[in-house]
């Protein structure tokens, strides 16, 4: 019995010593050490041995057993460290060489002026309207007829409203005022609302214009409503976004769901004199239309204009993006050019 444990040592020490990674390593280690090893049936026949033997075997087999695993340790720690030594060799990172430049997208600058714009009005008392209330696809009646728009007026024309094919009532909507329509005719006053969103017009491109653009309006109704305190909301949003410093006027104008209705002009910073791309030359920019809610129009959402008045107002948020940033160019918005878009 001593013999033949004698000889599983050397031939195992003779493996071992010829393994040279961890999985040669791992069979050498099944072959004699496992249940099933040859070394580990020797233990079983310890019951067949004279009594005065088995201690003595006994006491062998499990010297030997140690002195075996304990080498097979050893030699796991050696293949280890040497297999992660020639990893990290394979994998070191020079923490001082400059890092990879990764560009990352940002908001765009119309969307940091809606942003900038609907925080003021929020701060204002007035609420973000529901998005289901402000669809971009929509019918005359919410665009125009609800608005006291006369069926001859030239805004329905297909000059200047894109019309469906399919559907002769159907448009994409030339204002954001369909989302106050539905605001009066699914709540009841007080009423004091913003709705952002993107319009369309039948326009030629230009400079100045665009037939995409974005708009947010704005409505209050209440009782008691006055022009004084529509003035009062615009000049301190005026204040507030462009600064005291910015030139500024108030003109009468018409708008066919306000009476009286108001122009709000900034002074044109890019001004070029007579031949000024970006004001035609006047000097001035118009951002803001408003006035006081026509009567119709309440009347038309079932609000008593007797007991109830109101004000109502819209502003390009491409224009006063323009007029903030000194952007001559309308088109530059559209365009997606990165050397423009990254100045924000």
């Amino acid at each position: 019995m001593e013999n033949k444990i004698n000889e599983i040592k050397k031939a195992f020490l003779s493996e071992l010593e010829a393994c040279c990674d961890l999985k040669s390593l791992e069979n050498v280690k099944n072959k004699y050490l496992s249940r099933n090893s040859e070394f580990n049936n020797l233990k079983k026949g310890l019951k067949d041995l004279p009594n005065e033997q088995k201690p003595i075997i006994g006491a062998l087999l499990n010297k030997i057993s140690n002195e075996l695993n304990e080498l097979v340790n050893k030699k796991n720690d050696f293949f280890y460290k040497k297999e992660l030594d020639e990893k990290l060799k394979k994998e070191k990172i020079d923490v001082t060489l400059d890092g990879d430049y990764i560009p990352t997208g940002h908001v765009h600058p119309l969307t940091q002026t809606i942003n900038e714009i609907t925080t003021i009005f929020e701060h204002l008392g007035f609420s973000l309207i529901k998005p289901q209330y402000s669809p971009e696809v929509e019918v005359e009646k919410y665009n125009f007829d609800l608005l006291n728009f006369p069926k001859e007026h030239p805004a329905k024309d297909m000059q200047d409203t894109f019309y469906c094919e399919n559907a002769s009532n159907v448009i994409l909507r030339s204002q954001t005022s369909n989302a106050q329509v539905r605001q009066m005719m699914n709540s009841k006053p007080p009423i004091k609302i913003i709705s952002p969103g993107r319009v369309y017009r039948n326009e030629a491109v230009s400079a100045r214009k665009n037939n995409l653009f974005h708009q947010i309006e704005g409505l209050y109704v209440d009782k008691g409503v006055t022009m004084a305190q529509l003035k009062g909301v615009l000049n301190e949003f005026i204040r507030l976004y462009f600064g005291s410093s910015r030139p500024t006027r108030f003109r009468s104008s018409y708008f066919p769901f306000t009476e009286p209705s108001v122009e709000i002009d900034v002074q044109c910073i890019m001004c070029k004199g007579e031949g000024c791309p970006t004001c035609s030359g006047t000097g001035w920019l118009e951002i803001l239309g408003a006035g006081m809610v026509d009567p119709n129009v309440l009347k038309g959402v079932e609000i008593n204009p007797d007991i109830y008045s109101g004000f109502a107002f819209g502003m390009g948020v491409e224009r006063l993006t323009m007029l903030k940033y000194a952007i001559d160019d309308i088109r530059l918005f559209f365009n997606n050019d990165v050397r423009f878009l990254k100045q924000f």
